[in-house]
C-alpha cells in the first residue's frame, strides 16, 4: 500500500501514518543473509524442509492434509466393506432368480416334464445353463419335490431339501441358507404349462462367497489410491512451500514492507496513471499522473469516485468495477486508454485498480494510418469486384456497389449514349447528353434522377467542370453550391432536404476518351468530402472507366461477330413440302462460334438437312462456317449422296488449311463436324452420313426416342478416311431431330446426361416442331451457354400416291407417242391442261434422247409437288449437255427448248444410271402436294 493509502487509513483510525525512516540498518541483501544465518539446520548441515516443521505454515498444512487423507481412506474401506456385503447378497439373489425364471419359462420345459423320461431331456439343458450362468446348481423338480436334474447325477431321484410349498401354488421364493461351502442363496420358481397350471419346479443356487470375489479385487485398488493420495499430499505441500519461498524470494515481512515502500515511490514517478478504488466505490490511491490526466481535486482519497467531477463514462466504469481492456474514453480534450481490473482475484482486498494512458497524439496518428489502410483496402476490393463481367451496365453498378457505404452513401453513374450502344464515344464532350446508368445507395428512396434518365449538365455544375477538366471536383457543402443548384432547382432542393450535403464528381476517362461521370454523395455521414478524398474517387473512377471501355469494346466486337455469323446463316427457310421444319439458333455468351444449319430443297421433291459445328470461337470460326455452308450449297446442287458431299467438304478444309499454312496468313481450321441427311417424301427414305457429329434423334409417332446408330466418321479436315451413308425408311409424321453438341454438353454437364435430358424432352409425340424446339431449349439450355446451339426439328411428310404417275417405256421411238398420250390424260385428271403442251414437248425430247443414247428400259415419272416435276431415268451414266446449235446444224436444239419451258432442269446419278429431271411452275391456286 502506498503513501496515499496509508494516509487514508490513518485518517480513519485516528493514528498517524508510520514514518518512512529505515527500520533496520541492513540492506535487502543483508536481510536475506541475516535470515539464512538464523534458519534452523540439522546437526549434519542439512536444512530441514519447511513443510516438515510443525511450527511453520507449510508443516501445519501438511499435517492437516495427512489427517484428512487418512480419515478418507479409513471411511472408504469401511464403506466398501458394507456396500460390498450388501451388493454381494443382492447380486446372488438376482442371479439365482433370473436363472431359475429363465429356465422355467424356456420353451419345451413343460412338455419335457410330462415325457416318459424327463431327466434325459432336462439334465443336459440344466447343466448347460448352470455352466453358462456360473451358478452352483440348476435343479428341476416334479410336483412331489423329487429331483429330476442335478450337477451330481447320483442325487437325481432324491427329495429336494428346501421350501417348495409356495412354489407349488405358483409363487417364486428366494431364501438364504447355510451350506457346506458357506451361506448360499437359492431361488425356486414354478413351471407352468400353456393353461397356467403348475407342472414342476426349477431351483437355482449360488454361494455368496463365489459372488464376493469382485469386491475382494477392489481392495488393492483402494489401498493403491490411498498410497497415491499420501504421495500427492506430500508432493503438493512441498511444492506449495517451495513456490511460496520463490515468490517471496525468501524475504521476511520487514524486508517485504521495505520493498513495498520503494515500489510506492516509483508509482508516483511513472508516466501512467494509476487509480485504486475499494469495494465501496471510494478512491484509495491516485498517483500523480492520474491526478493530471483526470484533473482531480486536492486530497481526493477517501471520496466516492462519483463525487470527483469525472466524466460520466469514466465515473461509471470506476464505480461499477467492470473489467475493461484498452477502452478509449474522452476526458476533456484528451483520449485516454483505460484498463480496469479487480484486486480481489487472488485473495487481495476488494476493489479495482485502473491504469490510464494518454493516447491523444497516438490516436491522431493511428486514425490517419487506419484511414489510409481503409483506402488501400477499398482500392484492392475495387480491383477484384469491378469488371467481373464484360457488360457496361453491370460494370457501372459494380463501381457504385464498391463505393457504398465505405466511401459514399450514394453513388450515381452517368454514361454517354454511344458507350451504352457499344459505339465509339470519341465525340463525347462536357456538353453531351448522358444517361443515368447506375444508382446505388444505403436506402432505396433516393431523390436523384432515376435510372434511364437523360441528363445534360450545365457548365456551372461540378459534373461539367470535372468532364471539362478531366479531374475530380469536390463540393463540400451542397447547400452553398449555387452552380450545382442551377442544374435543376426543384430537384436539388429535394436532394438537400433529403440530407445529402457533400459531393465529389469524377470523370470516367479511358485511353483518352471520355465515357461519362461518376458522382459520390454523402448524406448520413456528418463529415463532408475533402480535397484528399478526390484522389481516391479518381482512382476508383479510372479503374472503372478502363473496365467499362473494355466491356464496350468487347460488346461491339461481339455484336459485329454475331451479326456476321447471323448473316451467314439462313434468314428464312426455303419453301418445300417434304418436311415440316422448325429451328433454333443461340450464340454463346462468351463469343460467337461456328455452328450452322441449313435446309436445302433438292430435285424430285427431296430435302437436305445439314447441321455442323466448326471448332473454336470468334471471327475465324464464323468465317469458316460461312465457307462450309456455301460449299454445302454448291455440292448439294450436284445432287451427290451424303458421303460424297462430306468427302468434298473434307477435301475443301484440308486444302484451305494447306493454302493458309503455306501463305502464313493466320490460324488454320482445327476441325469441324457435320451431319448431312436427304429425305425423299415419295419413298420415305432418308440417307444420312456424319463426320464426327452427335447422332440424330428419331421420335416415333408413339413417343419413342431413338438415337440413330450412324457410323461416326472423323471430323472434317483430318482426311484419309471415307464416310458411310446409311438409308432408313422413316415413318410418316415422325420427327427427325438434328443438333450440335452445345445443346447436350456443358461445363457442368456430361454428354450422357445431356442425351438423357434430350430423350426426356423429346418423348412427346403430339407436339409440333415449334413446340418441340421450345420444350427442348427449356429443358436443356444452360444459364450461361458456353457454346453455340443449333437445333432442327423436322416432321416427315409423304407425297400421296394420287400425285405420282409412273410409266415404263420400251427403248423404241414408236413408244414416245403412247407415253405422250398417257401424260396428257394424267395432266387432264390433275387439272393441269395449261402445262400439257409444254410437258409433252419436254418428255418427248428427254425420252427421245434416252432411246437414242441410253441402254435398257426407260422409266418416266411425274410428281405433282409445289412444281410439276418430270423425271426420265435410264441405265446410262452419260449426261446430256446444253449447247447453242449453229444455223446449219440439224440437231442440238432439244435441251435448249427444255431449258426455255422449265424453271430448272438437271441430272442426278443413281446406282443404276441417271435421272434427267425438269420442273415447271404450277398454275396459281394449287394446293400443297403433301400431307402430314
Amino acid at each position: 500500500m502506498g503513501r496515499s493509502w496509508a494516509r487514508a487509513l490513518s485518517a480513519r483510525s485516528g493514528r498517524r501514518p508510520r514514518s518512512r525512516r529505515r527500520e533496520h540498518p541492513r540492506t535487502e541483501g543483508g536481510w536475506r543473509r541475516w535470515f539464512r544465518r538464523r534458519a534452523p539446520r540439522s546437526p549434519r548441515g542439512w536444512r530441514r524442509p519447511s513443510w516438515l516443521n510443525v511450527r511453520t505454515l507449510a508443516g501445519q498444512v501438511f499435517t492437516l492434509q495427512l489427517v484428512i487423507v487418512l480419515l478418507l481412506i479409513g471411511s472408504s474401506l469401511v464403506s466398501l466393506l458394507l456396500v460390498s456385503r450388501r451388493d454381494t447378497e443382492q447380486e446372488a439373489r438376482n442371479r439365482c432368480l433370473s436363472v431359475a425364471t429363465a429356465f422355467a419359462n424356456s420353451p419345451g420345459i413343460a412338455p419335457a416334464l410330462r415325457a416318459p423320461d424327463p431327466t434325459a431331456i432336462l439334465q443336459p439343458r440344466a447343466e448347460a445353463v448352470r455352466k453358462a450362468s456360473d451358478v452352483d446348481f440348476v435343479v428341476v423338480l416334479n410336483m412331489q419335490g423329487i429331483r429330476l436334474t442335478h450337477p451330481n447325477p447320483k442325487r437325481i431321484g432324491e427329495h429336494f431339501i428346501g421350501t417348495i410349498g409356495p412354489s407349488l401354488k405358483g409363487r417364486t421364493i428366494i431364501e438364504t441358507v447355510p451350506g457346506t461351502l458357506g451361506l448360499s442363496v437359492r431361488a425356486v420358481t414354478p413351471v407352468k404349462d400353456a393353461s397356467g397350471k403348475v407342472v414342476g419346479l426349477v431351483s437355482a443356487g449360488i454361494t455368496i462367497k463365489k459372488v464376493n470375489s469382485l469386491a475382494n479385487r477392489e481392495f488393492p485398488i483402494v489401498l493403491g489410491a490411498a498410497a497415491a493420495s499420501l504421495a500427492l499430499a506430500t508432493g503438493g505441500t512441498a511444492l506449495v512451500s517451495s513456490r511460496l519461498r520463490r515468490q517471496t524470494h525468501g524475504l521476511e515481512p520487514v524486508e517485504i514492507a521495505r520493498m513495498y515502500e520503494h515500489h510506492d515511490a516509483v508509482l508516483h514517478v511513472v508516466r501512467e496513471g494509476v487509480l485504486i478504488v475499494d469495494g465501496d466505490g471510494r478512491l484509495v490511491l491516485a498517483n500523480d499522473e492520474a491526478r493530471r490526466l483526470l484533473d482531480l481535486p486536492p486530497h481526493p482519497e477517501g471520496r466516492a469516485v462519483t463525487e470527483l467531477g469525472l466524466d460520466a463514462q469514466m465515473a461509471d466504469l470506476l464505480a461499477s468495477g467492470r473489467v475493461a481492456s484498452d477502452e478509449v474514453m474522452t476526458t476533456g480534450e484528451r483520449l485516454i486508454v483505460v484498463n480496469n481490473r479487480s484486486t480481489d482475484r487472488d485473495g487481495g482486498p476488494p476493489g479495482t485498480v485502473a491504469t490510464l494512458r494518454d493516447s491523444t497524439e497516438l490516436r491522431a496518428l493511428t486514425g490517419r494510418a487506419e484511414a489510409a489502410q481503409r483506402r488501400l483496402k477499398l482500392l484492392y476490393d475495387a480491383g477484384l469486384e469491378i469488371g467481373t463481367t464484360l457488360d457496361v451496365t453491370r460494370t457501372a453498378e459494380e463501381l457504385a456497389r464498391v463505393a457504398v457505404p465505405r466511401f459514399a452513401d450514394f453513388v450515381t453513374v452517368d454514361l454517354a449514349e454511344a458507350v451504352l450502344r457499344s459505339e465509339d464515344p470519341a465525340g463525347v464532350t462536357a456538353e453531351s447528353e448522358l444517361r443515368r446508368t447506375a444508382v446505388v445507395g444505403i436506402r432505396d428512396d433516393y431523390p436523384f434522377y432515376p435510372l434511364g434518365a437523360r441528363i445534360v449538365f450545365p457548365p456551372s455544375t461540378p459534373q461539367a467542370r470535372s468532364l471539362r477538366n478531366g479531374r475530380g471536383v469536390v463540393e463540400p457543402a451542397l447547400g452553398l453550391a449555387r452552380g450545382w443548384q442551377a442544374q435543376d432547382p426543384e430537384r436539388t432542393a429535394q436532394v438537400i432536404a433529403y440530407g445529402v450535403h457533400s459531393l465529389i464528381s469524377s470523370p470516367l476517362r479511358a485511353r483518352g476518351i471520355l465515357l461519362g461521370v461518376v458522382n459520390y454523395w454523402r448524406a448520413e455521414r456528418p463529415e463532408p468530402f475533402e480535397e484528399e478524398d478526390v484522389s481516391l474517387a479518381e482512382e476508383l473512377a479510372n479503374h472503372a472507366a478502363v473496365c467499362i471501355d473494355n466491356a464496350r469494346r468487347y460488346t461491339r466486337e461481339h455484336a459485329m461477330a454475331e451479326t456476321l455469323q447471323r448473316s451467314l446463316l439462313p434468314q428464312v427457310l426455303p419453301e418445300q413440302n417434304a418436311l415440316d421444319v422448325a429451328y433454333r439458333y443461340l450464340p454463346a455468351e462468351s463469343g460467337v462460334g461456328g455452328d450452322w444449319f441449313d435446309v436445302i430443297p433438292l430435285p424430285g421433291a427431296r430435302v437436305a438437312l445439314v447441321v455442323g459445328d466448326v471448332v473454336g470461337h470468334g471471327l475465324l470460326a464464323a468465317a469458316t462456317m460461312g465457307r462450309l455452308r456455301t460449299a454445302v450449297h454448291n455440292f448439294s446442287s450436284l445432287d451427290l449422296p451424303p458421303d460424297e458431299i462430306l468427302s468434298h467438304l473434307d477435301d475443301l478444309i484440308t486444302r484451305i488449311d494447306h493454302d493458309e499454312g503455306i501463305a502464313g496468313g493466320g490460324a488454320v481450321i482445327t476441325g469441324a463436324t457435320c451431319l448431312y441427311a436427304i429425305y425423299d417424301p415419295v419413298s420415305r427414305l432418308c440417307s444420312m452420313a456424319r463426320a464426327g457429329h452427335p447422332p440424330p434423334a428419331l421420335v416415333g409417332t408413339d413417343g419413342s426416342v431413338e438415337f440413330l446408330d450412324l457410323p461416326a466418321g472423323t471430323p472434317l479436315g483430318l482426311g484419309g478416311l471415307p464416310f458411310e451413308t446409311v438409308e432408313l425408311r422413316l415413318p410418316e409424321a415422325s420427327h427427325l431431330v438434328l443438333y450440335t453438341d452445345g445443346l447436350i454438353e456443358d461445363r457442368d454437364r456430361e454428354i450422357d446426361d445431356g442425351l438423357l435430358m434430350l430423350r426426356a424432352a423429346l418423348s412427346h409425340p403430339h407436339r409440333d416442331p415449334e413446340e418441340t424446339c421450345s420444350a427442348v431449349l427449356e429443358a436443356l439450355l444452360p444459364d450461361r451457354p458456353s457454346d453455340d446451339i443449333a437445333l432442327i426439328v423436322a416432321r416427315t411428310r409423304v407425297l400421296q400416291p394420287d400425285r405420282i404417275a409412273e410409266w415404263e417405256v420400251p427403248s423404241h421411238p414408236s413408244e414416245v407417242a403412247r407415253v405422250r398420250a398417257a401424260v396428257a390424260r394424267q395432266l387432264a385428271d390433275w387439272g393441269l391442261d395449261e402445262v400439257a403442251y409444254s410437258t409433252e414437248l419436254i418428255l418427248s425430247e428427254l425420252i427421245t434422247n434416252s432411246i437414242r443414247y441410253a441402254l435398257g428400259p426407260i422409266k418416266v415419272r411425274l410428281l405433282r409437288d409445289r412444281a410439276l416435276i418430270c423425271e426420265v431415268s435410264d441405265f446410262s451414266s452419260t449426261s446430256p449437255h446444253l449447247r447453242y446449235a449453229a444455223a446449219t446444224d440439224e440437231g442440238g436444239r432439244g435441251l435448249f427448248l427444255v431449258a426455255q419451258f422449265t424453271e430448272r432442269w438437271g441430272t442426278r446419278y443413281t446406282a443404276e444410271g441417271k435421272v434427267i429431271w425438269a420442273e415447271q411452275a404450277l398454275p396459281s391456286g394449287e394446293a400443297p402436294a403433301t400431307e402430314s
